[in-house]
């Protein structure tokens, strides 16, 4: 199943009417600020060398959400969320949207911002 990838300005959309956005950035980035409402279950853990994979991400979601629920995941820039996207889609999940541009945004090869996120259009957030 292909993953639906939405803007940020969709993703607020969406969750207006009933999604539940599921950020899946560290504990730390997320306590820095996140949209307003959203959940935070880590896709990658801080841990003693750096990042490392949440070995608990699946179970956690089969714990607080049921495999219809209709969840928008997002990230920094979008690559993190895509991957949890496709691993809730694996898991069986049937209405999963990715916010293909994260809280900060989308970069190109050379870090310029190809297309803005969460935090800079100006949406609700809250730290």
């Amino acid at each position: 199943m292909t993953i639906r990838r939405v803007s940020p300005a969709e993703a607020h959309d969406l969750v207006q009417g009933g999604h539940v956005y599921v950020d899946v950035r560290s504990e730390p980035e997320f306590a820095d600020g996140h949209p307003e409402g959203a959940i935070n279950v880590p896709w990658m853990r801080m841990g003693p060398s750096g990042m490392i994979p949440n070995e608990g991400f699946l179970a956690t979601m089969r714990a607080r959400f049921a495999k219809d629920a209709p969840i928008v995941v997002g990230c920094k820039a979008g690559g993190r969320s895509l991957r949890a996207a496709q691993a809730l889609v694996d898991d069986g999940y049937t209405a999963v949207v990715d916010q293909r541009a994260g809280w900060d945004g989308a970069r190109d090869a050379f870090g310029q911002i190809t297309e803005p996120g969460w935090s800079r259009v100006g949406l609700p957030t809250t730290k």
